[in-house]
């Protein structure tokens, strides 16, 4: 250290180097008089890299200045001191309004979704942070940017590598890191809702052809293998996180935009850096193999019993990987509740903490690897209210080609209309809808006399909606709604994202009683042109889109219809059993 930061100095409590500036109404870093702050970081004892991923990647990791949570500011030689700027020294900051929680938030860990406060604390700070963060190219697998104005899918992935000390009891020994963990997190458009999707790691899926950048720069296209487990979609003949995504896109037909991905120490060093996290069972749990002993009732686990806690397989149900799902969906959303929590987000040491570990834990793709764009995806994601994110696993059966049971395949009677609700944005939780303010123009199509519905003429159309779903909402139209000129006019020549009303000038009225029993918006009504019904009369047409409901549900109400599988929110602590 220069003559400015001996003394004390570590001694210092970092949260009491915080101060709030009232001129921005953010916390920012102020050392004592006797070290004045400059832009310039001071020097750094190098310490030892975390452990890692096994995919391919790359990382530059700037080591932490001895005996402190952030690295220690320098003078510039022969520069005056700076005055720092108006605020509080000497004391712990106080609780301030929501602007002065300004967060660096993100998602890590073995199960894999870890939402991360830390305070902003300039430029060099998160610079040293971003260093932290490991990347790996996937190619077109990822968008190529990040936009704040769209719905977007994360693949989150937490294999089962064993790196660091204390991890030789999980996963398998020399592995190169599996997917042993995966959730497709999807958050919606307007950032009312988000559903988290677990990836069961024994799911028989194909695995494409895969194009991966090898650690010489070249690249190369790993062959891929059909009818496997989906965990060999990562790790294994050099397969990257890109892989999983291509494999999970070919499962579910939805395309995640980007990855996180963490190992086994992820839960140890967040957990540990919040300080625990409470956890519920309902019968006293001592697991030889895990080393997991716990009451019944409540308990807060951190570091190594928060990992056993998650990593289980013989404490829960019937010991196998669908019931360690839901035990780990438990634990996220109790996780989630302690981050978004009033003690976290007020507390700068722990914020600090929590920006270290996480960034430290992550390897991302390379279009979301800067600080500032990981800051820009979390502060999305933190507008998400917890009770509106849901948790639940793709709908499996026992795989039918084998004698001994020990995968699973996808169910096709129950998991389409999910993947549907999550292509078409759709949420599974009750939720105010932010409809965005239509042009005048648009808004005007609701706007006027209704026909009686007797003589709406309407042909519909499946574009894109779950099979048979035409005919359901036909036999809705004429038995509930009166609507009895409808017919069923098969599919759609292309899949459409909305459902869409087509209709002539003269048949607006017809349209407007439609558009009020379905709850269609005024941006679905399509002026155009009529088509001839069966009995040769002028029709209006509805094509039913990805985002229709169900036979009698309002397009413009908050949900989708329930789905037949097991489901939670992140708001509601529950006991694993």
């Amino acid at each position: 250290m220069d003559a400015q930061g001996r003394g004390r100095a570590d001694d210092v409590d970092p949260a009491d180097q915080w101060v709030l500036n009232p001129n921005t109404g953010e916390y920012e870093l102020r050392l004592s008089p006797s070290a004045p702050q400059s832009g310039i970081p001071g020097p750094r004892r190098a310490a030892p890299s975390p452990s890692r991923m096994g995919a391919p990647g790359s990382r530059t990791t700037a080591p932490a200045a001895p005996g402190r949570d952030v690295p220690p500011p320098r003078r510039r030689r022969g520069a005056p001191p700076e005055e720092p700027l108006p605020g509080r020294r000497g004391r712990r900051p106080v609780k301030q309004k929501s602007k002065a929680k300004k967060a660096l938030l993100w998602t890590g860990g073995t199960m894999a979704f870890v939402l991360v406060a830390g305070a902003t604390g300039g430029y060099f700070y998160l610079k040293h942070l971003e260093g932290n963060v490991g990347t790996t190219d996937v190619g077109d697998a990822a968008a190529s940017s990040f936009s704040k104005d769209e719905a977007f899918n994360i693949l989150i992935i937490g294999t089962d590598k064993r790196t660091g000390e204390g991890n030789e009891g999980y996963g398998d020994a020399g592995s190169v890191g599996h997917a042993d963990t995966t959730i497709l997190l999807h958050v919606a458009k307007d950032r009312t809702n988000a559903t988290a999707l677990s990836i069961p790691r024994d799911l028989i899926v194909d695995i494409p052809d895969c194009k991966t950048k090898q650690e010489d720069g070249t690249d190369t296209v790993v062959a891929g293998q059909d009818g496997v487990r989906f965990n060999r979609s990562l790790g294994e003949r050099g397969r990257d996180a890109g892989c999983t995504m291509r494999t999970v896109e070919g499962a579910t037909g939805i395309k995640p935009d980007h990855f996180v991905m963490a190992d086994f120490n992820a839960v140890k060093t967040l957990t540990t850096a919040v300080d625990g996290v409470e956890v519920c069972v309902e019968n006293a749990v001592n697991d030889k193999k895990s080393k997991l002993v716990l009451p019944a009732g409540t308990s807060k686990v951190e570091g190594e019993r928060a990992l056993a806690f998650v990593r289980t397989r013989h404490a829960f149900g019937n010991e196998g990987d669908l019931d360690r799902i839901k035990v780990q969906q438990q634990f996220l959303g109790s996780l989630m509740r302690k981050m978004t929590s009033g003690d976290t987000l007020t507390s700068p040491r722990k914020l600090l903490k929590l920006a270290e570990a996480a960034t430290n834990a992550l390897t991302v793709d390379e279009a979301i690897g800067k600080v500032g764009t990981l800051k820009d995806i979390a502060l999305e994601l933190k507008q998400v209210p917890t009770k509106n994110i849901s948790f639940m696993t793709i709908p499996v059966v026992d795989n039918p080609a084998e004698t001994i049971k020990a995968t699973v395949v996808v169910d096709r009677t129950r998991a389409p209309a999910i993947f549907d609700a999550i292509a078409g944005d759709v949420s599974f939780t009750e939720v105010k809808k932010q409809e965005k303010k239509e042009k005048a123009d648009v808004a005007a199509r609701l706007k006027g006399t209704k026909s009686a519905a007797s003589d709406v003429r309407v042909r519909i159309l499946n574009g894109g909606a779950a099979g048979g779903s035409a005919q359901q909402q036909l036999a809705h139209l004429q038995t509930e709604e009166g609507v009895t000129k409808s017919e069923n006019a098969g599919n759609a020549e292309a899949a459409l994202a909305k459902t869409t009303l087509e209709y002539a000038p003269d048949q607006a009225d017809q349209a407007r009683r439609l558009a009020d029993i379905m709850g269609l918006s005024g941006a679905a009504m399509k002026p155009g042109k009529s088509v001839t019904n069966a009995q040769g009369l002028p029709a209006m047409t509805l094509t039913l889109g990805k985002d229709f409901k169900g036979a009698g549900v309002k397009l413009n109400s908050s949900t989708a219809a329930a789905p037949n599988v097991d489901k939670s929110t992140a708001d509601k602590a529950q006991c694993a059993s």
